[in-house]
Formats: structure tokens, C-alpha cells, sequence
């Protein structure tokens, strides 16, 4: 995996993003933070800085924090290691998972225990002994949560979907005797730091993909891929990606190995660019993780 690289060379885009019933679903977690022991913030293992709702620190205050880097399995493995380093360096407890599948679910309610045993021990001193932990399940839409809270209770639970806005409103879900989840809706927030978020979150399906211009989206998701997985490009698109050209061009060179044409000489670039990303989220591509920590590289003992 390479180092990834500035923005120089990417195309600005405007992001038409109207967060419409996110308000709404924020003062409904606020209201609820006082009833819950600790909060669980599901990230996306491919993106866990983008997924990150710079919201929720404010939001959660000081309650006990646990990060969930979920769908690790269509995140590179060291990148994963390298975010969960990072992130348990700022102390968080951390835990890795891909609900789809089930891997690591398994250790949610242990983790939770682990994290809250001074309230355990709280409740127990005061006689509370069958008194049940409440956790808040937070994320950005679309980022596998209502999957995830499905698979920790054994049963549909919470409503599932592969679009953003599934879950509208709250819900109480009981684990066992022992742990009740709140789950809520996805979150996001109003405007978007910088372009690079935006981007990573329709490249992801956290956002639709049409409040972007699609062509612009693919080139520079193109760039991307040629400065941090250049082998990707290779062996998908079976062509060595020129270290000189713009997104657009990357595109094109894509479109003409995959035959796009639409006239004679011109190549398809929207095509390509609906097919870049659909095979990207069909994993296609390989397991792509697409920024780094803070804390530099992401290569296996650094």
C-alpha cells in the first residue's frame, strides 16, 4: 500500500448534500445519552476517519466510548491494525468486525462488560444485580448497523437495509438480562469538513453517489487508487497507471481496456465510472482500505 497523497491533482466538485431528518435524529440522541451507561460508535473499517460523525465526541461527553471498525473484511488487514492501534492509542476500546458474516460479534458483549465493569461493580455494591447495562449504538448511515445489532441478538431486531436512511427512529433492543442496545438512526452532519469526506462517503455508500457528479467521483477515485493500491488498477483494469495523468485520464484508460466506446475515439467515462464503483463495492477490486491514519504509515510493525 502506498502513501497517500495530497489533493493537488483532484477535481473540485460540489457536493449537493441536504441532511434533511438528520436533525431531527440528533436531538433525539441527545435527549437520550442520559439514559444509556456508554456509547458504541460503529465506524467503516475502509474509512474510519470519513465514518466518524465529528459529532458524537460532543455528543457522547464523557461517557465510556467503544469503536466498532466494522466490514474489515473488505478492509486491508494491516490498515485495519494500523487504525486500531491509532485509535486505542487515544483510548478508545476498539473491536473489529464484519457483521455480515458474524466474525467478531461474538465479542460485543464481552467488550461492553470489559468496558463498563466499574458499573457493574457500581450496581453490585448497591444490591442492583439484575439491573441491565444500556448501551447507545451511534454511526453514519449505511454503515452496517442495524446488520450488526441483528447478529448480537440472533434475530431481526432492527431493520436492515443497503441504502443510507433505513432505521428513522429509536429502538430498545434486549441482548440478554443483562445488556439492553438503543439503537438509532444514522447520523451525519450538515456540511462536510472538506471534499475528501464526501467523497470517501459516496465512494462507500454512505451517501448516494448522485449528489456527486459521477464522472468527477470516478476520476478521483482513480487517483486514489493509483497513489495508495496501484496494483489494483493492474490487475482488475490490466494497465499500469500513468504516474502523470489526471483522474479523467485514468478513466479513459480503464474505458478502453473494458471496450467503452461510444463513438469512434471516444470512450464511455460515465460507464467506467459507474463500473469502477460497482465493482469496488462488490469487492472486486480487493480489500482496499482508503486513508491512513494520522500516525503515517500502515505497513506491519510501524
Amino acid at each position: 500500500m502506498g502513501e497517500i497523497m495530497d489533493r493537488s491533482g483532484f477535481e473540485k466538485m460540489n457536493i449537493q448534500w441536504f441532511p434533511g431528518h438528520m436533525t431531527k435524529a440528533q436531538r433525539m440522541i441527545e435527549e437520550n445519552l442520559k439514559l444509556v451507561d456508554a456509547v458504541c460508535e460503529i465506524l467503516d473499517a475502509r474509512i474510519p476517519r470519513a465514518s466518524r460523525n465529528p459529532d458524537i465526541d460532543r455528543l457522547a461527553g464523557d461517557k465510556p466510548r467503544l469503536l466498532i471498525l466494522n466490514r474489515v473484511d473488505l478492509a486491508d488487514p494491516q490498515a485495519t491494525k494500523a487504525w486500531r492501534r491509532s485509535f486505542e492509542e487515544q483510548g478508545f476500546a476498539v473491536l473489529e468486525t464484519d457483521a455480515r458474516t458474524g466474525k467478531g460479534v461474538n465479542s460485543f458483549v464481552p467488550a461492553v462488560r470489559e468496558l463498563l465493569k466499574d458499573k457493574l461493580a457500581e450496581y453490585q455494591a448497591k444490591g442492583q444485580v439484575g439491573r441491565p447495562l444500556r448501551v447507545m449504538i451511534l454511526g453514519i448511515p449505511n454503515v452496517g448497523k442495524s446488520t450488526f445489532i441483528n447478529k448480537v441478538a440472533g434475530r431481526k431486531a432492527a431493520v436492515a437495509g443497503d441504502k443510507p436512511g433505513v432505521t428513522r427512529g429509536k429502538q430498545w433492543i434486549s441482548i440478554d438480562r443483562g445488556l439492553d442496545l438503543l439503537d438509532t438512526p444514522g447520523i451525519l452532519w450538515p456540511r462536510f469538513d472538506s471534499q475528501e469526506v464526501g467523497e470517501l462517503l459516496a465512494i462507500t455508500n454512505a451517501i448516494r453517489a448522485e449528489v456527486l457528479d459521477k464522472e468527477t467521483l470516478g476520476a478521483n477515485f482513480m487517483l486514489r487508487l493509483r497513489a495508495l493500491y496501484p496494483q489494483a488498477l493492474e490487475e482488475r483494469y490490466k494497465f499500469s497507471p500513468d504516474p502523470e495523468a489526471n483522474g479523467f485520464e485514468l478513466l479513459e484508460a480503464a474505458a478502453k481496456k473494458r471496450g467503452f466506446l461510444i463513438s469512434r475515439g471516444e470512450y464511455d467515462l460515465e460507464r467506467m465510472a459507474n463500473t469502477l464503483l460497482s465493482e469496488y463495492h462488490e469487492g472486486k477490486l480487493g480489500r482496499l482500505t482508503l486513508e491512513t491514519p494520522d500516525n503515517g504509515s500502515v505497513e506491519a510493525g510501524k
